[in-house]
C-alpha cells in the first residue's frame, strides 16, 4: 500500500489549493482525481474574483497560494469593481480564458514538490480505530494517510436536470461519486441537498455583436497576484443585453416545466445567483433581466450568458432565447441545467475544517454548502495546511474573522451553518474596513510565512515592500505645516495653530500624494505600489483607531477556548434548548458560542466563569447550584 501524509480528493479549486498547502509545509501529498486533464478546470462561469470574492483570491494569494497567479496567467478581461468607491468595496474580477486558466493550474501544480497526482475515482475511506487512515478507489486501489481533504465539488450523488430529463453527473459528461455519501452516512453525518445552475453554452459566431451593448476591460490593469508585475494576455469586450417581456411571458407559460417548480430539485439554490425563472418568479414586475455575454477564451468562439441559468427543457431554451437582442440566431452548444448534490452541515465541523465526527477527515469547498470557485479555494488552503499539520503532529491554525475574510467565511459556516449556497460577500464582515483586497499581504503574508507557507520569492520580495511603506510612512508623518502655511497653498485648515503632517492631511476629503507633491516634492520619490497602499491607509487611520479596539474584544472571545469534552448539560441556568444546540454543535470558543442561534448574554456569562475558573463542570454545577 502506497502511504502518503495528506490525501486529497479532487481536482477542483478547492482540491488544488489543498494539495499545494499541504506539499508546501513539507507533507508528503496526493492529489487524487477522475483525470488529470480536468484539473483546474473552470466548471460554470469563466471568471474569478468580485465584491467579496476578490478579497478572498488576495488573501489566498498572501498565503502563497495558486488561484491569484493563475488567473492573472489566464486573465482576458480584468476590472476593478466599485473604483469610484472606497477601497473597502472595491473588488479585482477577471474574465478568464478556460483553457489558459486550466493549463496554468496543471502547469502550477506539476511544478510543486512533495505533490504526485493520482488518477482514479475515490470510492471509500479506510478506517482504523475510528479514524480515516487511507482512500480506497472504485477499481480497488488502496493508499494509506495520516489525514484526508475531500473536496467534491457537486459530485457527490450529482444529478443533474434539464426539464423532466435527469442525468447522474459530477458536471456534465461526468460521473457522479457515489461511494463517498455512503461512507459519510454510515459514519453518522448528516447529508442535505443544494442546487445550483449553469446557463447555456452559445456559439459566438451566431450572435449578433452589433445588436448588444459592450463592457471594456479597465484602461489600468490591476493583477490579483502580488508576484505579478503585468498582464500578458490581450484583453477583451463582454457584450451586454436583456431579458424581454416576451421572454419572461414564454418562461411564465412553462414554469411548470422547469424541474426547480416541478418539484422534481429538493435541493435549495443559491438565492444570490438565482436561475431566470427564480428571476421571473421573484422579481415579475421588472421589464428585463441584465445578461453579459462572455467569452470563454481567446481562441474559442464558445460564449457563456452570465444571468440566464435554468433548468427549464430544451425547447423553452432555445424559445426564449431568440427573444433576447442579439441572441434570435444564436446556436446553442451546450443547454443550461441544474444540478443537485450532496454537502455536509457546516457545523460538523471545527474551524480547522476538520469534520468532528471522523477525526483525519477535512472537508473543504460546496461539500462543505458554499458556492464559487474562490470560496472553495480559500477552504481548500485552510483544509491542506490544517491536514498538513495533523499529519505532521502541530498543531491545528485558525483563522480570525477579525483578520481576514477566510477567517469570516469559515467562522459563518461553522458557527451558523447555511440555509443556502454561501456566497461571500464585504457586508459578511464586521472590520471590513481593515479587511480591504489592496492590504491582503499586509494582514497575512507574515503569517502564511510563520505556518510555513510562504516561499523564498514571495518573501524577499513582501519584505522589501514592508520597508518601503514603513519608510514612506516615516516619511509622511515626518513632513508637517500649519493652517497658514497651508493656506499658501490652496489647503483650508482649521485655523487652531496646529501643525498637521503629511500623513493627517491624507484623511481630509479631495487630498492625495499627488497633490501634497505640491507642497513636499520628495513625496515623488515613493515607490508606486507603496505610495497607493500609503494613501489608502492612511484615509482610514482615523477608523482603524476607532476599530481597533472593537478587535481586540472580539479576539479576546476567540481565544476563550472551550475544552471539546466540556459537558454543557452539567451547567445550571442553560435552557434544554441551549443545551441541545451546545452539545450538537460543540463550540471551539466563546465567540462561536455566541453566534449560535438563541445564545443569551446570560448564558454566555456563565460558561465564560467555567472557563475563567474551573477545570470541571460538574465540580462548577455544583458549586454554582
Amino acid at each position: 500500500m502506497n502511504h502518503y501524509d495528506v490525501i486529497v480528493i479532487g481536482g477542483g479549486h478547492a482540491g488544488c489549493e489543498a494539495a499545494a498547502a499541504s506539499a508546501r509545509l513539507g507533507a508528503k501529498t496526493a492529489l487524487l482525481t477522475h483525470k488529470r486533464d480536468t484539473i483546474g478546470v473552470m466548471s460554470c462561469n469563466p471568471a474569478i474574483g468580485g465584491l467579496g470574492k476578490g478579497h478572498l483570491v488576495r488573501e489566498i494569494d498572501a498565503l502563497d497560494g495558486l488561484m491569484a497567479r493563475v488567473a492573472d496567467a489566464g486573465g482576458i478581461q480584468f476590472r476593478m469593481l466599485n473604483r469610484k468607491k472606497g477601497p473597502a468595496v472595491r473588488g479585482p474580477r477577471t474574465q478568464a480564458d478556460r483553457k489558459l486558466y486550466r493549463l496554468a493550474m496543471q502547469a502550477a501544480i506539476a511544478e510543486i514538490d512533495n505533490l504526485d497526482v493520482i488518477e482514479g475515482d475515490a470510492f471509500d475511506l479506510a478506517l482504523t480505530n475510528g479514524r480515516v487512515s487511507g482512500v480506497i478507489t472504485a477499481d480497488g486501489r488502496s493508499y494509506s494517510c495520516a489525514a484526508t481533504v475531500l473536496t467534491t465539488g457537486t459530485f457527490l450523488r450529482g444529478l443533474i436536470h434539464i426539464g423532466d430529463k435527469k442525468i447522474p453527473a459530477g458536471r456534465m459528461g461526468e460521473e457522479p461519486s457515489l461511494g463517498l455519501s455512503q461512507t459519510l452516512l454510515r459514519t453518522g453525518v448528516a447529508l442535505g441537498r443544494l442546487k445550483t445552475g449553469t446557463p447555456a453554452r452559445l456559439d459566438g459566431k451566431t450572435i449578433d455583436w452589433d445588436g448588444v451593448g459592450r463592457q471594456s476591460a479597465d484602461d489600468d490593469l490591476v493583477p490579483f497576484s502580488f508576484l505579478t508585475d503585468s498582464i500578458r494576455n490581450p484583453q477583451i469586450d463582454c457584450g451586454v443585453t436583456r431579458t424581454t417581456d416576451a421572454t419572461h411571458k414564454i418562461i411564465s407559460e412553462n414554469i411548470g416545466r422547469s424541474a426547480m417548480y416541478s418539484g422534481q430539485i429538493e435541493g435549495i439554490g443559491p438565492r444570490y445567483c438565482p436561475s431566470i425563472e427564480d428571476k421571473i418568479v421573484r422579481f415579475g414586475e421588472r421589464d428585463g433581466h441584465q445578461i453579459f455575454l462572455e467569452p470563454e477564451g481567446l481562441d474559442d468562439d464558445t460564449v457563456y450568458p452570465n444571468g440566464i441559468s435554468t433548468s427549464l427543457p430544451e425547447d423553452v431554451q432555445a424559445a426564449f432565447l431568440r427573444t433576447i437582442p442579439g441572441l434570435e440566431k444564436a446556436h446553442v452548444i451546450q443547454y443550461a441545467y441544474a444540478i443537485e448534490y450532496d454537502f455536509v452541515d457546516p457545523r460538523e465541523l471545527t474551524p480547522a475544517l476538520a469534520l468532528k465526527k471522523l477525526p483525519g477527515l477535512f472537508l473543504a469547498g460546496q461539500i462543505n454548502g458554499t458556492t464559487g470557485y474562490e470560496e472553495a479555494a480559500a477552504q481548500g488552503l485552510v483544509a491542506g495546511l490544517n491536514a498538513a499539520h495533523l499529519a505532521g503532529g502541530r498543531e491545528s491554525y485558525h483563522f480570525s474573522r477579525t483578520d481576514s475574510y477566510i477567517g469570516v467565511m469559515i467562522d459563518d459556516l461553522t458557527s451558523k451553518g447555511v440555509a443556502e449556497p454561501y456566497r461571500m460577500f464585504t457586508s459578511r464582515a464586521e472590520y471590513r474596513l481593515s479587511l480591504r483586497a489592496d492590504n491582503a499581504d499586509m494582514r497575512l503574508t507574515p503569517t502564511g510565512e510563520r505556518l510555513g507557507l510562504v516561499g523564498t520569492e514571495r518573501w524577499t520580495r513582501f519584505s522589501a515592500y514592508r520597508q518601503e511603506i514603513e519608510s514612506g510612512r516615516e516619511l509622511l508623518q515626518s513632513l508637517n505645516i500649519t493652517p497658514s502655511e497651508a493656506a499658501n497653498f490652496g489647503l483650508r485648515l482649521n485655523q487652531d495653530g496646529k501643525r498637521r503632517s503629511a500623513y493627517e492631511l491624507l484623511a481630509y476629503p479631495e487630498q492625495s500624494l499627488e497633490r501634497l507633491c505640491q507642497i513636499w516634492p520628495e513625496i515623488g520619490s515613493l515607490p508606486h505600489r507603496a505610495a497607493s497602499a500609503l494613501e489608502i491607509e492612511a484615509a482610514y487611520a482615523v477608523y482603524m483607531d476607532r476599530q481597533r479596539a472593537d478587535i481586540v474584544d472580539a479576539r479576546r472571545e476567540e481565544e476563550k477556548v472551550i475544552p471539546p469534552d466540556f459537558d454543557f448539560g452539567a451547567l445550571p441556568g442553560l435552557s434544554n434548548e441551549l443545551k441541545q444546540k451546545l452539545k450538537r454543535f460543540q463550540p471551539v470558543n466563546l465567540a462561536q458560542a455566541g453566534r449560535i442561534d438563541g445564545m443569551t448574554p446570560a448564558a454566555l456569562s456563565l460558561i465564560l466563569a467555567y472557563l475563567r475558573k474551573d477545570s470541571d463542570p460538574k465540580q462548577f454545577a455544583t458549586r454554582h447550584t
